[in-house]
């Protein structure tokens, strides 16, 4: 065939190269100019074709082999997920890329604990990428939110009640429950009662006792104490957990524990 033709061929597609015996280099150039991804079909490319290939489509950097810095900077700077495609990354280019978004640490083979948490900040749920995440990485995760526990194999007991202190539907998400842990859960959002009073039996009592605990701590948080307060479940008049709470309070809290019980009190008038 006519080499004009040919041209003409590899105008209207790109990847005509990959069917083409001795394609010149007019031809080989043409067709990364047009899509870089067509290098992969260019036996030897020169340096100068790589670097064509990788400014019309990063992604081409997958067919190059020992690519410059240069060229891996603009394959992330195209797309985080370009990633995947170079061998053992620098941290600085694995940092550029998880500044797009934090799932690119699933292409990082351990990864040290920076770059652990550089990844959750960027996207808490990118924790699911990180095959055993550092126990700092899981606190920060469920900082975040919550719901990063469902993507933690082995949460350490502090991810569990950093999660539950921040929302009480995190306790859903913990499977190894039974009433003691509850009962601690309980001591940092007594929130967590909403949920578990189906399946875990808990007296007054012991209710009473850990309520206690937390109540007559002078360094009890005004979430809690509030919480406690507008809990519908506890109340004098129920009947699943009769509790005369501001008598208690009155009775058991700190300083603290009733001076933001009056406050919420008047602010309910």
């Amino acid at each position: 065939m006519e080499q004009s033709k040919l041209i003409e061929m590899i105008k209207d597609n790109p990847n005509a190269i990959a069917y083409i015996d001795h394609p010149t280099d007019e031809m080989k150039l043409l067709a990364i100019k047009k899509n870089g991804l067509a290098l992969q079909y260019i036996d030897s490319p020169t340096r100068e074709m790589q670097k064509i290939a990788i400014n019309n489509n990063g992604r081409a950097i997958q067919f190059i082999n020992n690519p410059t810095e240069d060229m891996k900077i603009k394959a992330i700077h195209d797309g985080w997920i370009n990633l995947e495609y170079i061998k053992d990354p620098n941290d600085a280019l694995i940092k550029l890329a998880i500044n797009q978004t934090g799932w690119a640490i699933k292409y990082v083979t351990h990864p040290s604990e920076e770059l652990q948490l550089l990844a959750v900040r960027k996207n808490y749920d990118s924790i699911k990428f990180i095959k055993e995440p550092c126990e700092s990485v899981q606190e920060e995760a469920v900082t975040i939110s919550y719901d990063a526990l469902r993507y933690i194999k082995l949460p350490t007991h502090n991810a569990k009640l950093i999660a539950v202190k921040n929302d009480e539907r995190a306790i859903r998400l913990i499977s190894d429950l039974d009433k003691n842990k509850i009962l601690e859960f309980l001591k940092v959002n007594i929130l967590v009662i909403k949920y578990v009073m189906q399946d875990i039996e808990i007296s007054i009592d012991e209710l009473e006792q850990v309520v206690k605990e937390a109540l007559s701590n002078e360094d009890v948080e005004e979430k809690y104490v509030r919480d406690y307060l507008n809990c519908s479940i506890i109340d004098k008049n129920s009947d699943i957990m009769p509790m005369d709470k501001i008598m208690f309070i009155y009775n058991y809290g700190s300083k603290k524990a009733k001076k933001i019980t009056v406050d919420e009190k008047l602010k309910i008038k």
